[in-house]
C-alpha cells in the first residue's frame, strides 16, 4: 500500500523502524506524533468519549428532496462567507477515538454466481478507546467523488469481500472483524482495539478524486439553523428548524490519469481533516 496511515499491527508481528514526527490533524489543535514507515505512516488522536452511534431516519422522497435543499443552500451560503462555516473547535470540546488507517487500496473478488471478478475499493482501519470509559461504537463512512457521486460504506457488499480482505491481511492483522462485529460496545485500551474495513462499491469512472467521510469518531455536534424553515408547519423529520452537523474525519484523495488508465491507478491522498458535516 502507497503512503497510508498505519492501523496497530497485531502482538508479535514485525514491523519497519519509525521517526516520530509532528502532524496537526485538522481543527483539534495539536500536535499529535505520526510514525512515518517506507510506505505508510500512522497517525492517532484521542479525547473523552461517549455513545457515538448515529441515528437514522426513513426519508420519504419528498421529504429527502426538501431536506436537500435546505442542506444545498446551507453549503452555498457557507461558501460565499467562508467565516461563517462551523469549523470543529480548536481545542476538543467532546470525545474523540483513536483512529488509524490504511489508504484506500482496491480488491477485486469474484462473487458468489458470477465467473468475472468485481472491483471494490477498502479502507482500512483500527480503533481504539483510550477516553477513560467504554462507549458505544457505531461509524459511518461515506465516500464522495467530484462528479458528486455518493457511495456508502458497506452498501450491499457480500461477506465474500471481507474474507478476501481478511486473508490479505491476516498477517499483520489476524484479529480482522466484519463491520458488525467491529461495531458495539468498544472497551477501553489498546488490548480492545477493533480492526476492519469500510468497503465502499465501484463509482463513477470520470471521477477524478474522492473524499471519504467517516463519522462516529467524536462526539461534538454543531447546530445551525435550517435556511429554508417553513414557520406555518410543524417542526418534522422534513421541516426541521435546526440541523446538526458533527466532527467529522474527511480524507482527500486525487485519482491520476485519465478515464482509461484511473481502472488501475492508485489514489494519492491529498489532505485530510477534521469539518463539520
Amino acid at each position: 500500500m502507497g503512503g497510508g496511515y498505519r492501523p496497530r499491527p497485531a502482538r508479535g508481528a514485525a514491523v519497519a523502524s519509525s521517526i516520530p514526527q509532528p502532524v496537526r490533524c485538522g481543527a483539534v489543535g495539536k500536535s499529535l506524533p505520526i510514525r512515518v514507515l517506507p510506505d505508510e505512516a500512522a497517525v492517532r488522536s484521542g479525547g473523552r468519549l461517549i455513545d457515538s452511534r448515529p441515528r437514522y431516519h426513513r426519508i420519504e422522497p419528498m421529504r429527502l428532496a426538501r431536506t436537500t435543499v435546505g442542506l444545498c443552500l446551507l453549503i452555498g451560503v457557507y461558501a460565499g462567507v467562508a467565516s461563517a462555516a462551523p469549523e470543529p473547535s480548536k481545542a476538543p470540546q467532546s470525545w474523540q477515538l483513536s483512529f488509524e488507517f490504511h489508504d484506500l487500496q482496491r480488491i477485486s473478488v469474484v462473487l458468489p454466481g458470477d465467473v468475472q471478478q468485481t472491483t471494490f475499493w477498502y479502507l482500512l482501519y483500527t480503533v481504539t478507546n483510550d477516553s477513560g470509559q467504554d462507549v458505544e461504537f457505531y461509524p459511518a463512512f461515506e465516500l464522495v467523488t467530484s462528479t458528486m457521486e455518493v457511495v456508502t460504506g458497506g452498501d450491499e457488499i457480500s461477506p465474500s469481500v471481507y474474507g478476501a480482505i481478511r486473508a490479505r491481511h491476516r498477517k499483520l492483522y489476524p484479529f480482522f472483524r466484519d463491520p458488525l462485529k467491529a461495531s458495539g460496545k468498544l472497551l477501553q485500551g489498546e488490548d480492545n482495539a477493533r480492526t476492519s474495513a469500510a468497503v465502499f462499491r465501484g463509482f463513477d469512472p470520470m471521477a477524478n478524486s474522492v473524499t471519504v467521510y467517516v463519522a462516529g469518531l467524536s462526539g461534538e455536534v454543531a447546530r445551525v439553523a435550517n435556511p429554508v424553515f417553513d414557520s406555518r408547519e410543524p417542526v418534522s423529520e422534513d421541516n426541521p428548524r435546526f440541523f446538526a452537523l458533527r466532527k467529522t474525519l474527511a480524507i482527500a484523495y486525487d485519482i491520476p490519469g485519465d478515464v482509461k488508465t484511473r481502472r488501475m491507478a492508485n489514489m494519492a491522498r491529498r489532505a485530510q481533516k477534521w469539518v463539520m458535516r
